[in-house]
């Protein structure tokens, strides 16, 4: 399984008809493959969304992506509003579940951290083995690393019922010890980060994980 996250910036003022014609091409666009997630961004960079697709490979993604073209069910007619688009294809770590409807929001933390090259089965190992830990605290929506598009980068999304909760389910977890993951303490080899960014997301009304 692998996860295409496609981000979206919009023109200012432009989301709602722009989540508006998404919607209703995505009616069509369905029959070939059902979305896995539709966030729009309420913290952090504005005039945003992000979509994610899953598919079972490579393979699979351009056979379905040609078929909705071609049908004319794709793509939505949306250009007029997209400033930059972007695309990675990520790939779920093994502590990572598989992205079902259903509601574990509506709020979403999406954090985007890049690591230095050549760290990621460190830092792949180090999370491994702190994620269950954290669970205690509250669920986890993925854990993927990127496989195409920008790389060296590895995405955790977390959701919470209010902002509120977010912030005490982190205090707790980092008061318990457990939170962020340390490799000194797991006793495994550092990783290094060079970057981090985080952004607070909001499903659409069609997005299957609400």
């Amino acid at each position: 399984m692998l996860y295409e996250m496609r981000t979206y910036d919009l023109k200012p003022r432009s989301q709602p008809e722009f989540e508006k014609r998404f919607g209703e091409a995505y009616e069509k666009r369905r029959k070939y493959s059902e979305l896995a997630a539709f966030w729009h961004t309420e913290i952090g960079p504005l005039n945003q969304v992000i979509h994610v697709w899953g598919y079972k490979d490579l393979e699979e993604r351009n056979r379905i992506r040609a078929a909705a073209v071609k049908d004319g069910a794709w793509p939505p007619a949306t250009s007029e509003f997209i400033v930059r688009m972007r695309s990675e294809i990520m790939i779920p770590f093994s502590i990572s579940p598989e992205l079902k409807p259903g509601k574990m929001g509506p709020y979403y933390e999406i954090r985007t951290y890049t690591h230095a090259a050549g760290d990621l089965p460190k830092l792949r190992q180090v999370w491994e083995k702190a994620v269950p830990a954290r669970l205690q605290f509250s669920p986890l929506c993925a854990a993927w690393y990127s496989e195409l598009g920008g790389l060296n980068n590895f995405v955790h999304i977390w959701p919470y019922p209010t902002l509120d909760a977010r912030n005490e389910t982190r205090d707790k977890a980092k008061a318990a010890g457990v939170w962020p993951p340390s490799a000194k303490n797991l006793g495994l080899p550092e990783y290094q980060l060079v970057a981090q960014e985080n952004k607070i997301v909001m499903p659409s009304s069609f997005s299957p994980l609400q």
